[in-house]
């Protein structure tokens, strides 16, 4: 009973260890990529090196060996099951020589062996991450029996190190562009509403304008104010305020259409993109948001104003035709919708 107990430890703990290689194989996200100049020189003098017409840089995946680069071979890979390289990994700190294959109990009936490529010398140097983890090798590969000097096996581990090298080139530089994808969008964001800010509206109606002027399709805008909002924060305070803000910019956003672009353009105010649309549809546009926004509940009733302004040919200064429109509004009352004259 020790023993079974013992074996299914064992097997549990392989099981773990192999879980987490591949969780840091799938993180590097090297598997299927184009060839690449770095991997494939890297390749081509491990061939050099070791005097072999085969070399290849292997990675060990959940059922398959994947070629990163490879040399004197057209196949792209091969089955987990008859790998060399899978037998290699289990040995981390050292380079497998395999001098016969056919006279290796390991290897002899293997169809890698016995049928294309018939290897019969094979030598790998486990790839090894500074996580400790082997992600497969770089081989090299011949038809006939063969041996290695202790200087081309050092020359080959060597190789190793630079081909994990560039996968940490490869990871820091995945690291460095989600990095700035992440301030690039933190720097288009409102970091109170979490909708697109000011600075995201000017770049897409600068957009918008010029797809406007090429197409001849009409642009319209909202101009959108909080009615009485200072009155409002005066009563319930500032926190108050901005989660009114938050709840009129999240209500703005969801009611839009699909296509249009809403942003906080400034204070209690936002503006609203409505790509090749007409002045009817967006006054019917304008009238939902305003109704929308009526509809939430806040710690008193919200209403907001909207300026409405369509440009047909020249959507220059479409931004003061919206903006005059909202005065209208205001002073027409609030809690409606004017379209600009």
């Amino acid at each position: 009973m020790a023993q079974i107990v013992e074996m299914l430890a064992t097997e549990a703990a392989a099981s773990a260890k192999e879980a987490a290689r591949q969780a840091i194989l799938d993180e590097y996200g090297i598997l299927d990529t184009l060839s690449e100049r770095e991997y494939d020189d890297i390749a081509k003098l491990a061939a050099l090196i070791c005097g072999t017409p085969i070399a290849l840089i292997s990675f060990v995946d959940r059922d398959r060996q994947w070629f990163k680069a490879r040399v004197g071979l057209a196949s792209s890979g091969s089955s987990r099951g008859h790998s060399f390289c899978a037998q290699a990994i289990q040995q981390p700190d050292d380079v497998m020589v395999v001098p016969d294959a056919t006279s290796d109990p390991r290897f002899a009936g293997n169809p890698l062996v016995t049928g294309f490529p018939k290897i019969k010398f094979y030598a790998g140097a486990p790839l090894v991450t500074p996580d400790g983890a082997a992600l497969g090798t770089i081989c090299v590969i011949d038809q006939a029996p063969r041996q290695l000097s202790a200087a081309q096996v050092e020359a080959l581990a060597m190789l190793s190190r630079q081909v994990v090298a560039q996968l940490e080139l490869r990871r820091s530089n995945a690291a460095l562009e989600m990095a700035n994808a992440m301030l690039a969008a933190q720097s288009l964001t409102d970091g109170l509403t979490c909708i697109p800010n000011r600075r995201a509206f000017n770049r897409r109606m600068a957009e918008e304008r010029q797809r406007a002027h090429r197409t001849g399709q009409p642009l319209s805008m909202l101009v959108v104010d909080i009615d009485h909002f200072k009155e409002y924060n005066d009563q319930f305070g500032h926190p108050a305020g901005d989660e009114a803000l938050q709840l009129v910019a999240q209500t703005l956003d969801q009611a839009r259409r699909q296509y249009d672009f809403c942003a906080r353009y400034g204070g209690e105010e936002f503006a609203v993109i409505l790509p090749n649309t007409a002045l009817p549809a967006a006054l019917a546009v304008a009238e939902r948001l305003r109704a929308e926004v009526a509809k939430q509940q806040f710690r008193r009733p919200v209403t907001v104003s909207i300026g409405v302004a369509t440009a047909a040919d020249n959507a220059g200064r479409l931004l003061d035709a919206a903006d005059a429109a909202l005065y209208a509004a205001k002073m027409g009352g609030r809690d409606r919708v004017v379209a600009a004259a």
